[in-house]
């Protein structure tokens, strides 16, 4: 029984968790562009995000040009605090003690993004850029899963991308190179792993696909389904060989999950279409998890790199999920049958009722 419960516990908490947020992934992206004397900086943020550390309750309100006039100085006080430039001292050990100072950052404008419930911030350092440059970025410290892309540019290339969670330590960038693969892989696989986690809709997709059990061949075959569907279309998508917009693929992606949830539901005896539904659901997906690379821009160099590690921490952060997902699910049917139907079924129409959820929110955002 205390078996059972903490599966249903599991798979609600799993279902609920997603709705807390304005958006779906809390992630800012910084785009530096080091020139031959200047350094440019592009802050693209949510409204959502800017506005809890504003302390206002409509996001949306910063959107408008008046409110935004209004705020203008708090904004600077708040982002550009936490964008923090300075010399590093060159010596090659990425300890990020600088021994050149703070770059002190001038704001230049900010503009409104309304098609992303976004706003650009555009900053600027009127001098050289240091030959060892130490970023540190923490713009949303009390949001744990809040991530900032940050991409450096030289000569009009992207030769430098780097992510920073709330905790993480300065990095530093020497002056004309490019990061390696090991580098490029250290980057990726935690934000796929992250994007998977903090999305909470791919989970619930996966969930409902082991929710009926099987062997270990099965379900497999199944999360296989899935890699393969999502990988393909995340690479075209990224390659911008084929795209939908995100109005077509979000609510789609809360189709899927009502689909395989219902599925469970109807499933008759001897017809299992969960690995159907896994790879043909997750070309869906795979739109999904592309949104967040196509914005932060890949470098061309490293390209294959990028996407290899992406997908390998999106799988990390499935396993996560299935494999004691499985052996909880395995452990309820072999004590009792009945019990197992019942958390089959239960969680099913929890999957149902999230996936109908995301759905009517992601249509209501759009319609609005």
């Amino acid at each position: 029984m205390r078996l059972l419960v903490f599966v249903c516990l599991a798979l609600w908490q799993l279902c609920i968790a997603a709705p807390a947020g304005a958006h779906p992934v809390p992630v800012s992206s910084l785009d530096l562009t080091l020139e031959e004397g200047r350094i440019d900086g592009a802050l693209t943020v949510h409204c959502a995000d800017l506005a809890r550390e504003l302390a206002i309750e409509q996001p949306q309100t910063l959107l408008d040009q008046g409110v935004l006039d209004r705020q203008y100085t708090a904004i600077n006080d708040v982002v550009l605090a936490r964008v923090r430039l300075r010399g590093g001292d060159g010596d090659g050990d990425g300890d990020g003690d600088g021994d050149g100072g703070a770059l002190p950052l001038t704001l230049k404008s900010i503009t409104p993004q309304p098609g992303d419930d976004a706003l650009l911030i555009a900053f600027t350092y009127p001098g050289a850029p240091p030959p060892a440059l130490v970023v540190d970025v923490a713009l949303f410290p009390g949001d744990p899963l809040h991530r900032t892309f940050v991409n450096i540019r030289e000569g009009g290339d992207l030769v430098q991308q780097y992510l920073f969670a709330a905790d993480s330590a300065p990095r530093v960038h020497y002056a004309g190179t490019a990061a390696g693969a090991w580098a490029v892989l250290a980057d990726f696989v935690p934000l796929g792993a992250w994007h998977v986690w903090a999305g909470f809709d791919h989970l619930a997709f996966v969930a409902g696909l082991i929710l009926l059990g099987g062997g270990v061949r099965r379900l497999a075959l199944i999360v296989t389904a899935f890699t393969i569907g999502h990988s393909l279309t995340l690479a075209l998508a990224v390659l911008d060989i084929v795209a939908f917009p995100a109005w077509v693929v979000e609510p789609a992606i809360a189709l899927s999950i009502i689909v395989v949830g219902a599925d469970n539901l109807l499933r008759g005896a001897g017809r299992d279409m969960r690995m159907l539904f896994a790879g043909l659901f997750g070309l869906i997906h795979g739109f999904g998890f592309a949104f967040v690379l196509r914005d932060m821009g890949l470098p061309a160099g490293s390209m294959a790199v990028s996407l290899l590690g992406f997908n390998i921490g999106v799988e990390l952060a499935q396993l996560a999920v299935v494999v004691p997902l499985a052996l909880v699910l395995a452990g309820v049917r072999r004590r009792s049958t009945w019990w197992g139907n019942r958390v089959a079924v239960g969680g099913s129409l929890a999957v149902i009722a999230a996936g109908v959820y995301w759905f009517v929110d992601r249509v209501r955002k759009l319609a609005g």
